[in-house]
């Protein structure tokens, strides 16, 4: 029974509150042992997991499995599954404090009986039944349903009461929900977990039907001499009902086996159509009155022989699982190894980063790269139009200058004319000069007095004019025409 308000993973040490005592079985990465609680004297199973210490690590139960493992053993109150009472954590173990189930194995337990009827198998498997319709109601699927997972609380009874145990592969199915996995032990699981197909409640129900099978007969459906094989048996559905194996088992019972054992989920029974089938509700076996007692017994016997050679052979195949003992024994090497682990992942993660930083410069690289280059020829192509116009303006300025120079050819020559003309004028300025005053000495000799001299005077006038604009004019025509220049003679 769970206990009321049952704290989850205390972080507490186990032994503070519980007596260890001794083992009682082993898995590969969780040990049994028995314990008492100090407080009440009540007797539990202590169920210490070994936890995973680093992600990189393979070693160990992942946390959020133990988790899942925990929230839905909480969740469970039925007679034939076991209980949780309580939950201790510390750095290297989850410890699940459980009902204790002492009563051993059924197949065991079974196999050391000289005789069973189908009468007997049918009341186990009903409660087989039970306690998976419990499950399912719950939409709780088991997913490792097998003998070694089949408990009885106390074997020193008339009808030992079965309790389903191991809830390490429990998930809930949720409605809608893709849910897909490999797991389980291969001799037990369905074949949509062989080939990676949608998983649901159905695979219980045949792992159900292995088990009955193997309780019938003492021999295994699907068995093969390797783990391929027998995966490929399952999916191919490669099993039969033996006539030497089923010779004594009735018809509804290999009814009953074979309506499990189908491939098609949609078609393979519910847990509802099982507790409905004409075998369970019987729980009858109908004899055979013909048949001779001592035969009878006999075959019940060889039966019981079977289903006990199958155990042995079972136990004896299973790999050996002492992983949690060298966990133990070997505990600070376990945390040396942890520690190395850890600081590999670190380092790994170290490693990760920093090649994360290594792509990121080299994309920052590559991309200045290509900036550079788009710039660099931007560049080349602008210094080559300014190479161009350069040249172009270069050219341009030795033109100018060349212009320039010849200007100032032109100029000086012009200098040199105006200077020469300036030269011819003072000197035309001179000769009118001289002109002018011979004119007026001239004048000064033919001026006569009275009025006859008046007249004569006003038309000696006359006569200068005209002879002054001839004058003009032809020092003019000299000035302009140097080559035209006439002597000024007699025509004064």
């Amino acid at each position: 029974m769970k206990t009321p308000g049952m704290a989850v993973f205390k972080q507490q040490n186990v032994e503070d509150f519980y007596d260890i005592g001794e083992e009682l079985g082993s898995g590969q990465f969780a040990i049994v042992k028995r314990c008492v609680e100090k407080s009440t004297g009540v007797e539990y199973a202590a169920k210490f997991i070994k936890k995973r210490q680093s992600r990189a690590s393979r070693r160990g139960v992942r946390r959020e499995e133990i988790e899942r493992e925990v929230d839905i053993l909480q969740q469970l109150q039925h007679n034939n599954i076991i209980s949780l009472h309580d939950v201790y954590e510390n750095r290297t173990d989850v410890v699940l404090i459980l009902e204790l189930v002492s009563g051993g194995e059924l197949f065991d337990f079974l196999a050391q009986k000289e005789s069973l009827s189908e009468e007997e198998a049918t009341r186990f498997i009903k409660q087989i039944l039970d306690g998976v319709q419990y499950l399912h109601s719950k939409r709780i699927a088991h997913f490792d349903l097998k003998p070694e997972n089949i408990m009885l609380l106390d074997r020193n009874v008339p009808l030992p009461r079965i309790k389903l145990i191991d809830f390490g592969l429990a998930h809930k199915i949720e409605a809608g929900a893709d849910f897909k996995n490999i797991f389980g032990t291969p001799e037990f699981v369905a074949p949509e977990i062989v080939n990676y197909e949608q998983l649901g409640l159905e695979a219980d129900m045949w792992s159900i039907g292995v088990i009955t099978y193997i309780l019938l007969s003492g021999a295994s459906p699907f068995l093969g001499d390797t783990k391929q094989e027998t995966l490929g048996n399952i999916s191919a559905m490669d099993y039969e009902f033996d006539e030497e194996l089923f010779s004594n088992t009735s018809e509804l019972a290999k009814s009953f086996i074979r309506q499990l054992l189908v491939k098609d989920t949609r078609k393979r029974m519910t847990i509802q159509d099982a507790l409905n089938h004409h075998w369970i509700k019987s729980c009858v076996h109908n004899e055979e009155d013909s048949a001779p007692a001592e035969a009878e017994k006999k075959a019940e016997t060889l039966k019981t022989k079977r289903l006990k050679e199958y155990t042995i052979q079972s136990h004896s195949s299973m790999p050996q699982n002492n992983t949690y003992a060298n966990f133990e024994r070997f505990s600070h090497v376990v945390e040396d190894v942890s520690l190395m682990e850890t600081g590999l992942s670190e380092v790994a993660g170290a490693r990760h980063a920093l090649q994360g930083d290594i792509e990121a410069l080299l994309s920052i690289y590559n991309d200045k790269e290509a900036w550079y280059k788009e710039e660099s020829e931007t560049a080349r192509k602008q210094l080559s139009q300014v190479r161009y116009e350069f040249r172009k303006v270069e050219a341009t300025r030795r033109l100018l200058q060349e212009d320039m120079k010849s200007i100032d050819a032109s100029l000086e020559s012009i200098s040199g004319k105006y200077n020469q003309r300036q030269s011819q004028l003072d000197a035309l300025r001179q000769e009118l000069n001289s002109e002018l005053q011979w004119l007026q000495e001239v004048m000064s000799s033919l001026h006569p007095e009275g009025a006859n001299g008046s007249m004569h005077s006003s038309s000696l006038n006359t006569d200068m004019k005209q002879a002054l604009k001839e004058l003009l004019h032809q020092s003019c025509r000299r000035e302009l025409c140097p080559e035209a220049k006439q002597p000024l003679t007699e025509s004064g």
